[in-house]
């Protein structure tokens, strides 16, 4: 009788961790396809404007931001990119070519996005395209990926 005991609670203890385990991969698995959404919809947001709106445009993005990451971006836009768009009548276009997981956890993962930026400008009015990779290192916060990083490479 013991020893059916035992049994049945070790098989109960099994089937716990296993159930455990494939709840964990599921929450990664899940983390790894919404945040790699999350980075590119918040890299467009952050990285494209027209002149004529990027007071408004740029200040947006800042809700899908964290940490310190999220002062240095306001101080980056408020004392070079919104001056510098007016100034020079700035039209950016930044589209997501495609994007993998670095690597991912429930509620932290990096990216990697491919982007495609066309630009124009009082200067330079026939747009002139580039391409760019960028490292996005994403966090989870009350249900929402927040970027935490952006970084060229």
């Amino acid at each position: 009788m013991a020893l059916a005991a035992a049994v049945v609670l070790a098989l109960l203890i099994a089937a716990i961790l296993l159930g455990y385990q494939y709840w964990s991969d599921k929450q990664t698995e899940d983390a790894r396809v919404d945040a790699v959404d999350a980075a590119g919809r918040q890299s467009v947001a952050m990285l494209s404007y027209d002149f004529n709106t990027v007071d408004a445009e740029l200040p947006k993005a800042e809700d899908g931001l964290t940490g310190d990451f999220k002062d240095q971006y306001k101080t980056l836009i408020d004392q070079a990119i919104i001056p510098g768009a007016k100034e020079k009548q700035l039209t950016v276009k930044v589209t997501v070519q495609g994007g993998s997981v670095v690597s991912a956890s429930r509620d932290k993962v990096t990216t990697l996005l491919f982007l495609n930026q066309a630009t124009t400008s009082k200067d330079t009015p026939q747009a002139v395209i580039s391409g760019s990779r960028v490292r996005v290192d994403l966090e989870k916060h009350d249900g929402r990926w927040l970027v935490s990083s952006l970084t060229p490479v």
